[in-house]
């Protein structure tokens, strides 16, 4: 029998945690709760779960000081929830390395299909090298090594979460291709829709990451999308 994969539900509301709680239970996941951000990071600290769904809006510690604190230490997927559907948290989650950000009210349903879109690219990811093994990406200074799941600037290693890795493995597998949004949407979210600023925040994200050891890697072309800014 497989192993149930363990999530952590962290959400000050009761009612909320356990009707997610139970969509993920019957979807076969083991869940944990949490009701708030210190809650939920001493558990982390205890044993690190398959993905996150986090809370943005709590008490004692809020879902964007918690999702700092994990990244110190975890790459483990997270699913930020919020209340508002406000640009300025959807951004700042997602940078902090959030991989997908839901807006309350939302069906479980949706909440669901996104953990499992989360996991499967995770699990990807993680897999172990098949025979013969997946070659290395790579392009001028930038390399990805697709089985060990880390990415490479000169040899100076660029910790990437598990949807940054796949956007910029999807460019880097075509370069000099111009990628639209919805392109890159359905290579990196399989079935699961996003919105554009989803796409322009992981982008963000990888730049700056890049920039911080002097690299360039993704080039806006204006009125459609990006390409890798390498020739």
């Amino acid at each position: 029998m497989t192993e149930r994969a363990s999530l952590l539900v962290v959400d000050d509301d009761p009612h909320l945690r356990e009707v997610v709680t139970f969509a993920l239970s019957q979807a076969g996941f083991h869940v944990e709760q949490a009701a708030n951000g210190r809650e939920g990071l001493a558990q982390v600290k205890r044993s690190v779960p398959a993905l996150i769904v986090l809370d943005i809006m709590m008490p004692e510690m809020d879902g964007l000081e918690m999702c700092r604190e994990v990244r110190r230490a975890h790459e483990c997927p997270i699913v930020f929830l919020s209340s508002r559907d406000d640009e300025v948290d959807r951004i700042l989650g997602l940078e902090l390395g959030g991989d997908d950000y839901i807006t309350k009210p939302f069906s479980p349903r949706e909440l669901v299909a996104r953990v499992k879109a989360v996991l499967r690219r995770a699990r990807a990811t993680a897999a172990p090298p098949t025979t013969p093994p997946s070659p290395v990406l790579g392009r001028g200074p930038l390399r990805l090594d697709v089985d060990l799941w880390r990415a490479y600037w000169n040899e100076r290693e660029v910790v990437l979460t598990v949807t940054e890795f796949h956007l910029l493995a999807a460019l880097l597998r075509a370069p000099g291709k111009a990628f639209t949004r919805d392109e890159l949407m359905t290579r990196v979210y399989d079935d699961v829709v996003v919105s554009d600023r989803t796409i322009d925040s992981h982008v963000r994200h990888i730049r700056r990451k890049f920039a911080d050891v002097g690299g360039d890697v993704i080039q806006t072309v204006h009125g459609l999308g990006y390409r890798l800014a390498l020739p």
